[in-house]
């Protein structure tokens, strides 16, 4: 396949944001959670896996084309049209309670597995104008506090006792859910106060990013009531709900049960491949912009996600996140599944 053709595979990060439009067209508003759990799933696994790392050549193409950055950007009005949209509908009363409740699912399920893993790869760059796109994102699902906690947090703990973000061996996602959610929200306001202290401001100063994380939701779902009717302020905190939940279940399977050694001297080993479950599956790698690809980006926090490598080290999930996640949400299918391909102990 020729390599423009190839690289032409992440436009489908951007087609999932017309699911929802599609469901509510067709008038079923589920549609979005079928795609994206039902047949999603299934073509991932009829399209099949590629753990072949890329040339050096090939690294150093990818690496400088603009075309992947610009992929990310041209995400960030679709994410934004779409909650505008679904506020308009939601507050518009025109659809049942059911279906209703089945277009705020659908919408989370693209602001969660596109808005967030977008948010996270631009939150990564060194661009000004990409961080502050990925706050944007983040805070149009009141999640504004992944970029401390992410960064500055779950980065330097990974794979520790630590890190809210890290499931334990054992641990099911309802038990990790509520330790994840508070743990990071407390957490991020820890790094921005000793931010803050850094700086000589006050943690009431305007500079404090978690003030406004932490308030600007609450007023975005008032201009959306206002401009449309109260459905749409409950739109808005159903949608963050379910990309909140679809991020944690992705934190959740991204390191659970792996974990880092501490030596005698209490200081924990380096984060190395072996701290991360890698997907290869080809369909949900471009849809999610590589981040199944997960031990490379621990590893090399700051590579653009086109160039992200399979890590041949890394423990391997048995199918792509589309699959992994629902799975997730049912303990005894999750251990049965998982737990037999966990490393040993030490190995």
């Amino acid at each position: 396949m020729p390599d423009a053709l190839k690289d032409l595979r992440f436009l489908l990060a951007l087609s999932v944001a017309a699911l929802p439009v599609a469901g509510y067209l067709r008038g079923d508003n589920f549609h979005a959670l079928i795609v994206a759990f039902g047949l999603i799933p299934l073509l991932d696994w009829m399209i099949g896996r590629d753990a072949r790392p890329a040339s050096t050549h090939e690294l150093e193409r990818l690496e400088s084309s603009a075309l992947f950055r610009a992929i990310l950007v041209a995400y960030v009005p679709l994410h934004l049209a779409l909650i505008i949209w679904g506020a308009r509908v939601a507050g518009s009363g025109e659809l049942s309670a059911l279906q209703s409740l089945g277009l705020m699912l659908s919408v989370g399920v693209v602001t969660g597995a596109q808005g967030i893993t977008i948010a996270h790869e631009l939150g990564h760059k060194r661009s000004a104008l990409d961080r502050l796109l990925a706050r944007v994102l983040l805070v149009t699902v009141s999640y504004g506090h992944f970029t401390i906690e992410h960064n500055r947090g779950h980065h330097v703990r990974v794979a520790t006792p630590e890190d809210p973000a890290s499931a334990r061996y054992g641990e099911s996602f309802w038990a990790f859910l509520p330790r994840t959610l508070a743990g990071s929200y407390t957490h991020a306001w820890r790094l921005e106060l000793e931010r803050m202290r850094h700086i000589g401001a006050p943690a009431w100063s305007w500079r404090n990013h978690m003030l406004w994380y932490t308030g600007l939701p609450p007023a975005i779902a008032l201009a959306l009531a206002m401009a449309f009717g109260a459905g749409a302020a409950l739109f808005f905190f159903v949608q963050s709900a379910m990309a909140m939940i679809l991020l944690e279940a992705v934190n959740y399977i991204e390191h659970y049960g792996l974990a880092r050694a501490r030596g005698a001297d209490g200081r924990y080993e380096a984060f190395n491949e072996r701290h991360a479950w890698d997907a290869d599956n080809r369909l949900t790698n471009a849809i999610l912009v590589h981040l199944p690809r997960h031990a490379d980006h621990h590893l090399a926090p700051t590579r653009p996600y086109q160039a992200l490598q399979p890590r041949a080290g890394s423990p391997k999930l048995p199918s792509g996140y589309a699959a992994m996640l629902p799975l997730a949400l049912v303990p005894s299918l999750w251990f049965r599944v998982v737990n037999p391909r966990l490393p040993r102990r030490g190995a």
